[in-house]
């Protein structure tokens, strides 16, 4: 071998040994870069999937609230009727129900007035309960204040208009009276 052959076959033997060793690191850096990739796709597919799931019970609600508050507006509107109804019966003097010409009239109403209250139940409209009742702002709302001796301030002590409810919501308010301490 001559001398030049020598110094070019320890250079190569060096170079190669120094790619040999940069080799691990450089294969160890990509390895390293590649699983935090992986991480990071892993964690934006979790959170996707995260929020797609949370979509699709958004939805669910949403459209299960459609369905349960549905009659919501049409309620509304026959509440008036249903308070119409009321007053007729509480109109009708005793006298006149005890008449066996008006009898078939009264108790005509009187059944209506039954099945629509049958009605509500079924589709989950209740009737707030307020004379007695402390006064509650998400049920109630107070339109005038009545001198009371007997009754707490603040307790309901006359209902103007019933208040209903359809399930766990507020149709109406209930239109009250409330106690006030007397001068």
């Amino acid at each position: 071998m001559t001398e030049e052959s020598k110094v070019t076959d320890t250079d190569d033997t060096t170079l190669r040994a120094e790619t040999v060793e940069a080799a691990p690191v450089a294969e160890q850096d990509r390895v390293a870069e590649l699983e935090a990739q992986l991480a990071e796709a892993k964690s934006a597919v979790m959170y996707a999937q995260a929020e797609t799931q949370n979509v699709r019970r958004r939805a669910e609600k949403e459209a299960q609230d459609a369905k349960t508050y549905a009659a919501t507006g049409f309620a509304r509107d026959v509440l008036s009727v249903a308070d119409n109804l009321s007053r007729a019966l509480a109109a009708i003097p005793v006298e006149l129900k005890d008449d066996e010409k008006f009898k078939g009239l009264v108790t005509g109403l009187e059944a209506t007035g039954r099945e629509l209250d049958s009605v509500f139940a079924r589709h989950g409209i209740s009737k707030i309960v307020a004379l007695g009742e402390a006064l509650d702002p998400n049920r109630h709302q107070a339109m005038m204040e009545v001198p009371s001796a007997e009754a707490e301030p603040g307790t309901i002590v006359q209902e103007i208009q019933s208040g209903y409810m359809i399930r766990d919501r507020l149709l109406r308010p209930a239109l009250v009276g409330v106690a006030k301490k007397v001068d």
